[in-house]
Parts: C-alpha cells; sequence; structure tokens
C-alpha cells in the first residue's frame, strides 16, 4: 500500500470508529467523560450486582470536596472531580437571579482504589450566577489529558497524570460574549484530535479547538443563546454528524468543518436546550423544557432530518437535567414539568406510565424531579436527586423496583426541597457520586 493510498484509507474511516478506538485504549469499563465511554449512560462490563442487600451498602471510600453539580470521571486509576471554594457571596438558588459569589474553581484528582488525593488545580473566579454552588461539567479524559470547563467559561487542558496545564482559554472574553445564567454546562467532546465545546457569541456558538495546543480549527453557528445542551456525535446516511442544540434550533454539522448539514426550529422555554439527543436506529429524539420536543426520521441516503411529530402537553416526555434512554421501541426519562419519571412509546409519544417514586421519591409533583438514568443489561441503576441508588426494572408494563439505598446526602436544595444534581459514574465495577461535600466510592461487584 502507498503512503498516498494509506492516507486515503485512514481518511475513509468514520470518526465514530475514531471514538470507540479511543474508549477502548483508556479501558473498556473506565468512565472517562460525561455519561460514560459512549455519552450514552450505557454501563460496561460484567458481574455488576442486580439487587441490593436490605442493609444496602458500606462505602469503600470518602473524599473532602466543595461546592459543584460536575459529575466524576474515571480514567486510568484516577477519579477527577470539579468544585468551588467559595470566599465571598451567597447562593440563593433562585432561578431568575445571578448571584455575585467569589472563590475558587478546582480541579481535583483522586486514586480509584482509596480515594487519596493525588493532585488539585485551581484558578480563581467570579461568578454571576442562578444556581452558583460550582462547576457543572464533568471532566473530559483523554490521551493522557484532561480537560476542565467552568461555570464561567474557563476552559483548560492539563496532564492527566499531574496536573500541569498544557494550556488554557476564557471561551466568554474571547468570544466576546456572556456566561449563560446557569453557567457553562455542556460537557466538551474530543474527536478524534478535536475537542468540540459550547462557546457563544456571533458566529461561535460551538468551536472547534485542535486538544493538544486549544488552537481554534473552526467557529459555527449564531444563537440567541447557546443552552447547556453538550455536543452529540452520531452517524447517518454513511456520514458522521454533530449534533448542536442551542436555544432556537438542533443542527447538524460536519464535525470536520463544522458546515451545516440540516438545522430544525426547536425553541425550548428559557434557553434550557439541557438534554442530549439520543438516536434510536435511524431516529432521533430531542425534548426538553416547556412541552418542546420531537421525533426526527434520519434520511438514509443524505444527511437529513424529518420531524416524525412535535410534543403535546400529554405525550411523550420533556427532560431537563438528564438525557432520557432509548430501550427498544420505548423512552424513558424524567420530566421536567411535574417531575415525573415517564415511559412513553417512541414512534408516536403516548405515555405507558409515570411515577414520582425514582425521581422525588414521593406521589407529590416536584418541578424538575430528578433521576440519572443508566442502563446495566437488562436493568438500570438510577440516582435519585433524594440522594438514593435505585436499581429497576424498565418495561412498557411498569417501573419495577428491586433495591434502593441512601448512597449519598442532598446537600443543595431546590424549589424548596433538598436535592443532589450531579451525574455518577460508573466503573469498574465501582459506583462514584458527590455532593457538595465529599465524593464517594461504592463497590457494585457481585
Amino acid at each position: 500500500m502507498t503512503t498516498s493510498t494509506l492516507r486515503n484509507f485512514i481518511r475513509s474511516i468514520p470518526i465514530t470508529m475514531v471514538l470507540c478506538s479511543w474508549a477502548t485504549t483508556i479501558s473498556a469499563q473506565d468512565w472517562p467523560q460525561w455519561n460514560g465511554p459512549s455519552r450514552t449512560g450505557e454501563i460496561q462490563g460484567n458481574d455488576w450486582i442486580e439487587t441490593l442487600p436490605p442493609q444496602g451498602l458500606k462505602p469503600l471510600w470518602r473524599a473532602t470536596i466543595a461546592g459543584g453539580y460536575s459529575g466524576p470521571a474515571v480514567a486510568n486509576q484516577r477519579v477527577y472531580v470539579s468544585d468551588f471554594v467559595r470566599k465571598s457571596g451567597t447562593s440563593t438558588n433562585n432561578p431568575s437571579t445571578r448571584d455575585q459569589l467569589s472563590g475558587t474553581e478546582r480541579l481535583l484528582c483522586f486514586d480509584e482504589k482509596t480515594g487519596k488525593p493525588l493532585w488539585d488545580y485551581s484558578h480563581e473566579v467570579k461568578y454571576a450566577l442562578s444556581y452558583a454552588a460550582g462547576p457543572r461539567v464533568t471532566p473530559t479524559i483523554d490521551a493522557g489529558h484532561v480537560y476542565f470547563l467552568g461555570a464561567e467559561g474557563d476552559l483548560v487542558c492539563l496532564e492527566a497524570a499531574k496536573g500541569s496545564v498544557v494550556w488554557k482559554r476564557q471561551l466568554r472574553e474571547e468570544y466576546k460574549t456572556e456566561t449563560p445564567i446557569w453557567g457553562y454546562a455542556a460537557a466538551p467532546l474530543v474527536i478524534g484530535n478535536q475537542l468540540i465545546t459550547l462557546a457563544g457569541g456571533d458566529g461561535s456558538t460551538v468551536v472547534s479547538l485542535d486538544k493538544r495546543t486549544g488552537k481554534e480549527i473552526w467557529r459555527a453557528l449564531s444563537a440567541s443563546e447557546i443552552g447547556y445542551c453538550p455536543p452529540t456525535l452520531i452517524r447517518s446516511a454513511n456520514v458522521d454528524q454533530l449534533l448542536i442544540w442551542d436555544a432556537d434550533k438542533l443542527s447538524s454539522l460536519d464535525p470536520n468543518t463544522g458546515k451545516v448539514l440540516w438545522t430544525d426550529p426547536l425553541q425550548p422555554k428559557y434557553g434550557m436546550a439541557i438534554a442530549a439527543p439520543v438516536l434510536a436506529g435511524d431516529k432521533l429524539f430531542v425534548s426538553g423544557i416547556g412541552e418542546v420536543g420531537s421525533l426526527y426520521q434520519l434520511d438514509s441516503k443524505s444527511p437529513k432530518a424529518t420531524s416524525l411529530w412535535k410534543g403535546t402537553p400529554k405525550a411523550a416526555l420533556y427532560s431537563s437535567n438528564t438525557t432520557p434512554v432509548v430501550d427498544g421501541e420505548y423512552v424513558y426519562g424524567c420530566d421536567c414539568g411535574g417531575g415525573k419519571m415517564i415511559c412513553a412509546r417512541l414512534s408516536d409519544g403516548t405515555r405507558m406510565w409515570e411515577t414520582y417514586q425514582p425521581t422525588a421519591g414521593g406521589e407529590r409533583r416536584a418541578s424538575h424531579g430528578t433521576a440519572f438514568i443508566s442502563r446495566m443489561k437488562d436493568r438500570y441503576y438510577l440516582l435519585s436527586e433524594t440522594g438514593d441508588f435505585i436499581i429497576a426494572k424498565l418495561t412498557p408494563e411498569k417501573y419495577e423496583e428491586l433495591g434502593r439505598f441512601k448512597a449519598i446526602e442532598p446537600t443543595n436544595d431546590s424549589f424548596g426541597r433538598a436535592v443532589v444534581w450531579s451525574y455518577p459514574a460508573y466503573a469498574n465495577r465501582c459506583l462514584f457520586l458527590r455532593n457538595d461535600k465529599e465524593l464517594v466510592c461504592y463497590s457494585l461487584s457481585k
């Protein structure tokens, strides 16, 4: 094979295959980014527990941390999590008020087996945010580096082993924009040598940076607000497509150039595009606050999409804090309006059942009721906002709880109730979760 032929062959390899290769070079059972190796919440490996003992589980270790909503990430026997050490100001958690706080944002690294602190990185920051407990974004680990995005747009690349800074950018200042009221919250995505992140500003809703140097490769899209939805990579019509859902629209881009392939108006209330689009075969499910949602048919021959149905007040589900999961012909997720977990039929949005048990833990409406949903073979691991870890079976017929225990205390508050609103991590048959005081590890091994 000649050199030119080899180059053309490499260029022909789908980016999605490159992503899969990257995931396996870390570890088949690591959790190196938001929502897992494939960003779908799918738990890898065998010998995970299927039921819980009546007395619950005892933690393997606990480590002290400060405030934040960002989940932990796990790779190469290390756990990474970010937090905010407040020096002044008060967070009121008023959804319409930007509280003024100052303090230190940190990225912390711990030993996966013992919880021993290994290193930390910090920078000073001033917050003008609603719900200002700390950073929102789960760190992304790739090829010996960790990418840390703070709530006010400080993007830093560090050496994963030692915490040395490789490069950093200040997105809010560089792209001449305003931080969203609930902060920068979309987890950056590594694609090959690119780091894709939401930035803001005219023509730069999303930017591609060289993951090794931080230099811009391309920029794309304008929007009234960038929203909070993580960039999502899919493959359809034999083409890799980068999905960006901002406050105004859902767009598909060529991930190599930023060129727009297709777009569709989709405007959630308050600019709250949050939950990632979910691929279901040749269809795509997207939903958000304000009963805004759609099921799209993806074209098999060219990169385009057609809406099969739009959401109605009594159909489908409308996600906020968590991304739903599609299992066969049904979608399971948490509806932000009433706070229920809902099972809906994908083909037409018909609701099969709804329950408050895995979200707010009761039978009453709880606005933005939250449960973080991960699939483990034929059952589901759920982390409720109440701090309960739950094992359940989710079928079109019913929600069946197989066990729960209090895994962590809900140290934050929202709408008058105590909550923990941070994605957990499932790595190497262990559960890693955090609140505003501690990072905790439990064994989930049989």
